[in-house]
């Protein structure tokens, strides 16, 4: 088992029973979804942005326009820091102070290099929105020069991480489990709902079936 090395940039110290350093575990978490929280600095002010995403091995990667502030930032700083979260259920307990929810998350850090080449560059923003639906990006009209040329993509290397994970019940004081005070767990997940066709389709463009299978594989 390939596990990061555990540092104080990435150790889990709030309730280090759910954290977890497995390379397997977090690229899971990442893979699970395409929304990162990102974090950077701009005129010394911390903000955080989300930001569609994929990985590629040990890589994450982002892109936006030429001029994007927060890609900017992050090539200035030459490192960076994102969080990948899943809500999977509220824990309603007994007690407003053992409220809480089930989750699956993963803080990366790393190096962050610009990305030039043409051909890596096309190989990237394909994986980005294929994150997203898979099998899209073949069903698209080619990107063109102008669009490729005004897309900045960011690469960073995930160089330490951590994931933590709450996948349990509620966590009540022993003195309260016997009030007459409903406990228990809300599951939590995030579905599809039928896909909506855009109003200037003509009548002969029906719905592809990467789509029509997301929706399967991801509704109620």
């Amino acid at each position: 088992m390939k596990t990061y090395k555990t540092t104080d940039l990435n150790k889990v110290k709030r309730g280090p029973n759910r954290a977890s350093y497995d390379v397997e575990t977090i690229h899971t978490i990442i893979d699970a979804g395409f929304i990162a929280h990102v974090a950077y600095i701009y005129h010394n002010k911390a903000i955080t942005i989300p930001m569609a995403y994929t990985r590629i091995e040990d890589k994450m990667y982002l892109h936006g326009s030429l001029k994007n502030r927060m890609l900017t930032a992050l090539l200035d700083a030459k490192e960076a820091s994102m969080t990948i979260m899943h809500l999977d259920g509220l824990v309603l307990a007994r007690s407003g102070f053992h409220h809480s929810v089930n989750y699956r998350s993963a803080t990366l850090f790393g190096s962050v290099k610009r990305i030039d080449n043409l051909e890596e560059k096309d190989k990237i923003l394909e994986a980005i929105v294929d994150q997203m639906i898979p099998n899209r990006w073949d069903s698209l009209r080619p990107m063109s020069d102008k669009e490729r040329n005004a897309t900045l993509v960011v690469e960073m290397t995930i160089e330490t991480a951590s994931a933590k994970i709450r996948d349990v019940g509620v966590a009540d004081e022993k003195a309260d489990e016997d009030l007459p005070i409903w406990a228990g767990i809300i599951p939590v997940k995030q579905v599809a709902l039928p896909p909506i066709s855009d109003d200037k389709l003509s009548d002969e463009v029906t719905i592809p079936n990467h789509v029509l299978e997301y929706y399967e594989e991801n509704k109620l």
